[in-house]
């Protein structure tokens, strides 16, 4: 994919400020310390289009980048975050759920998990309820450069393990860092916006 034009168009908290572009959208979803702007700023060819963070959970907002007017991608709040209150967690909750489950435009969740570790409760539970809703789903295991290429078959069998993946869910591992897999990430984007 040949990125002509990004940008941050719009920053939002509740349904009447969701863009009327109609393009198609795909969510981005993870824990707060995946590598969420990381990934953003790699496959958007920008170095600081997303704000990095050394504090977790620091997007509280649906961001919507808009890509070559064609489509876009949203970042949403990271799940996981301890410092942030209950109640902030349950305003972000219900904000994502309104999101996820009424958007027409939305054609697809990218869910990332850090290809380190085995996926936590809450990546477990996200997953659950991405085939809940039905959506298109692509796994992105982040941050593979931090682990010897030796283990990454092992990374694969430990998410297809426990997440139990099925033959309908696509698996990539990235890095940020590397540029690692970025076309195979556009590629499935441009497959389900095509076939939406």
């Amino acid at each position: 994919m040949k990125i002509h034009k990004v940008d941050l168009e719009k920053t939002v908290a509740y349904p009447d400020q969701y863009p009327t572009s109609h393009y198609p959208e795909f969510a981005l979803s993870g824990r707060s310390n995946v590598g969420k702007s990381s990934l953003i700023n790699a496959i958007l060819n920008r170095k600081k289009l997303a704000r990095t963070s050394s504090s977790p959970g620091k997007t509280q907002t649906l961001n919507f980048f808009n890509v070559n007017d064609d489509l876009y991608l949203v970042d949403v709040p990271g799940y996981g975050y301890a410092k942030v209150s209950k109640k902030m967690r349950e305003k972000f909750g219900q904000m994502i759920e309104t999101y996820l489950e009424s958007r027409e435009e939305l054609k697809g969740m990218i869910l990332l998990m850090d290809s380190r570790h085995k996926p936590t409760q809450d990546d477990v539970a996200m997953y659950q309820y991405a085939k809940y809703l039905n959506q298109p789903l692509l796994i992105v295991a982040t941050k593979i450069d931090k682990v010897k290429k030796s283990q990454w078959n092992k990374v694969v069998k430990n998410f297809k393990d426990t997440l139990e993946l099925d033959e309908s869910d696509d698996l990539i591992l990235f890095s940020s860092e590397k540029k690692y897999n970025i076309d195979a990430l556009w590629q499935w984007v441009e497959d389900k916006k095509n076939n939406a």
